[in-house]
């Protein structure tokens, strides 16, 4: 893009671009305006994801911890077990997040046909269900909006491909901003929103400045959206940092025994938690926990939804509480996967990546909408009527 000097309020003018810029332009315009709507929607959805775990955790306020810490909590069978007797028309819970805080509750992960995706939190002490609250539910219909419009399929594919012109959007972009030649004024019509100008001026700010500024963030989202939603695509990344994706050394694991008593998870997850001093939770692995010979959790500073901060994967044998050696591959596929999805989900670094996600999330969601009224202001741009020179040469007789 070739910035001219203007008087500040209104928008650079295009310029004369060569026919590589043109075609520049016409790729970075007409893609995004087919497709402004559903990046809307995917932006806006994800971007409302990001605060799922706090907004859960304000509306469960009342029941994130016990009224009496005891000596020892029960059995995680034994809870399980009080889960199935709760709510016996439930499968069995996905997973279980319990606390290195003695005073926190646990909670459950399930899934009820009629009433959704559900949190389900127990006393650890005694077995009983305190709350069985459907907040959850409300962000996994948006992570459905925006992963697939609530359209298994086709939907799936319309997100797909509006990503990948998200990503082409946002090449074409730094391209179209770079200015031809770097000087104070481009500089500071690059790097600088002038606030006081006018709506016109504003918006192309709003969009070419702030684009700049997200660029790295947005990129990011939009390169991991794209390794979630493409399997192999997944694996390539898994294998290409010396990951194994192909969970075959998981039939190397013990298998369930039927007569066998099972060693006290609480125990192991004591253990595990002493060896790891940075991990204040656990997430454990319940959907096969009656029918598997080992357990299956992850340490953790926060367990998100779908990813956590910090990731440390233990296998235990459920009847000696034996720590069982997992390949390192296997170690490694587990983390690069969980790395992608926390930079996806803003759970890297606590609560500054997800200010950062959430902010990036937003600029991602305008950017769109700031780039149709840029094209719909030139559009609908009135031609200022011809002057005409006077003639030297004419003279009134």
């Amino acid at each position: 893009m070739r910035i001219r000097r203007t008087n500040g309020d209104t928008p650079p003018k295009k310029g004369t671009r060569s026919a590589f810029g043109r075609f520049i332009a016409w790729i970075h315009l007409w893609p995004s305006l087919i497709s402004a709507i559903i990046l809307i929607i995917v932006c806006l959805t994800g971007t409302i994801v990001v605060y799922c775990d706090e907004i859960i955790n304000f509306a469960n306020k009342d029941v994130l911890y016990v009224d009496q810490v005891k000596k020892e909590k029960l059995p995680a069978e034994t809870l399980i077990a009080n889960f199935k007797k709760e709510f016996p028309e439930r499968r069995n819970p996905g997973y279980m997040v319990t606390y290195r805080d003695p005073a926190r509750t646990v909670k459950f992960n399930s899934y009820d046909k009629k009433k959704g995706l559900r949190l389900v939190f127990m006393d650890p002490y005694t077995g009983r269900v305190l709350k069985d609250d459907g907040t959850i539910h409300f962000f996994y219909v948006t992570a459905h909006i925006h992963n697939s419009l609530l359209w298994h399929g086709t939907g799936e594919w319309i997100i797909d491909i509006a990503t990948i012109i998200f990503l082409i959007e946002l090449i074409t972009g730094l391209i179209l901003w770079w200015p031809a030649k770097w000087t104070k004024t481009t500089r500071e019509q690059s790097f600088k929103i002038k606030w006081k100008a006018k709506f016109k001026r504003l918006n192309y700010d709003l969009h070419n400045v702030l684009g700049f500024y997200s660029i790295s963030v947005v990129a990011v989202l939009t390169i991991t959206g794209l390794i979630i939603a493409f399997k192999p695509l997944a694996n390539f990344t898994i294998s290409a940092f010396g990951g194994d994706p192909s969970h075959r050394w998981e039939k190397t694991l013990p298998s369930f025994r039927d007569n066998a008593h099972p060693h006290d998870l609480n125990k192991i997850l004591e253990r595990e938690f002493a060896s790891q001093p940075w991990a204040t939770e656990a997430r454990v692995s319940t959907f096969k926990m009656d029918s598997s010979g080992y357990y299956m959790f992850t340490l953790t500073r926060m367990a998100g939804l779908k990813s956590q901060d910090g990731n440390y994967p233990v296998f235990a044998n459920k009847y000696t509480g034996e720590t069982l050696k997992v390949p390192g591959k296997a170690v490694l596929h587990e983390n690069i996967e969980n790395v992608y999805w926390s930079l996806h989900m803003g759970t890297w670094l606590g609560w500054f990546g997800k200010l950062v996600t959430f902010t990036g999330g937003l600029i991602a969601t305008s950017l769109p909408i700031t780039g149709f009224y840029i094209w719909w202001g030139r559009r609908n741009k009135k031609k200022r009527p011809v002057k005409h020179k006077a003639n030297s040469n004419y003279s009134f007789q």
